[in-house]
């Protein structure tokens, strides 16, 4: 249903925290220019353990809109209440959103069984396409790849973004759920190879700044092309480690004010990169060739 490179796309803020609508929608015409294959409006990324609900279901509208069916626009509507990831899940079918990512409950690490039941309370109440999203070093909670496979078999699951980053594990989700559910990276280090062993592309943190080598490198991998995959992905490989030198979205969202997208707002508690960080993301976007070496 979607492949290719996807945008974990920032949630551009003023100085005081609120929302920026303006940069929001001109990131969204950014990655439609640059070639993005998909916008994931407030994923993990985007700062949605900050947002309000209404705030929340406001960046969702204003993304759908700029979009304005050029590019497909998934939403993150998971939360570690089920109530709430439904309430979530409802606003983004109804702002006309493509489909919805769920990220793992976090903190309250609920059995592979809770996190089977939650998932489906949320298919069966909205009849959008969703995508499940496996993050447990942000989350506490791994969801194994047995529960992966029983929840394929929903038919309006359509996917997952595994961003344990362990190859072997993706490669046995493949092979238990086949062609029930398309796997997508979420780890931009080992995108690639992850492609290659026939994921469908990669949910990016590193596409937020370099949009188009992120797509040409996913395109390449899709088609099997090794050799050109490589040679696209190995100017970005510093990136894809050194934007997370702080938390994610700290150093990406520097990375982005830096290229003059959008202001330096933030959400506390997550705060501006350490001015220790800024010569080591700097010199990243260097190499990358997204910035002048001056």
């Amino acid at each position: 249903m979607f492949h290719g490179s996807m945008v974990a796309m920032v949630t551009p803020m003023h100085e005081d925290g609120s929302l920026h609508e303006e940069d929001l929608r001109k990131l969204v015409d950014f990655h439609v220019e640059q070639g993005t294959d998909a916008i994931i409006a407030v994923g993990t990324t985007g700062e949605s353990a900050t947002l309000n609900e209404k705030e929340h279901c406001q960046v969702i509208r204003w993304t759908v809109e700029q979009a304005a069916g050029r590019i497909p626009v998934i939403a993150g509507t998971g939360a570690n209440s089920t109530t709430e990831a439904i309430d979530l899940t409802r606003c983004a079918m109804q702002a006309g959103a493509d489909a919805c990512l769920l990220v793992t409950p976090y903190y309250n690490k609920p059995t592979q069984e809770g996190l089977y039941l939650h998932f489906k309370a949320v298919a069966e109440a909205v009849a959008i396409p969703q995508i499940l999203y496996n993050v447990p070093g942000r989350t506490a909670c791994d969801m194994l790849p047995e529960t992966v496979e029983k929840l394929a078999k929903i038919s309006n699951i359509v996917g997952i973004k595994e961003a344990t980053g362990d190859l072997d594990r993706a490669t046995e989700i493949l092979q238990r759920c086949g062609d029930s559910l398309d796997l997508y990276s979420g780890d931009d280090a080992t995108a690639m190879d992850c492609i290659l062993r026939g994921a469908k592309g990669d949910i990016s943190v590193t596409a937020n700044i370099a949009p188009r080598a992120m797509h040409d490198m996913c395109e390449a991998a899709l088609a099997g092309d090794a050799e050109r995959a490589a040679e696209i992905n190995a100017p970005l490989l510093d990136l894809h480690r050194d934007l997370f030198v702080e938390a994610n979205p700290i150093p990406v969202k520097w990375a982005i004010a830096q290229m003059g997208m959008v202001t330096d707002g933030i959400r506390l508690p997550m705060t501006v990169l350490s001015e220790g960080y800024h010569e080591t993301v700097r010199n990243a976007m260097v190499r990358a060739g997204i910035l002048s070496n001056q």
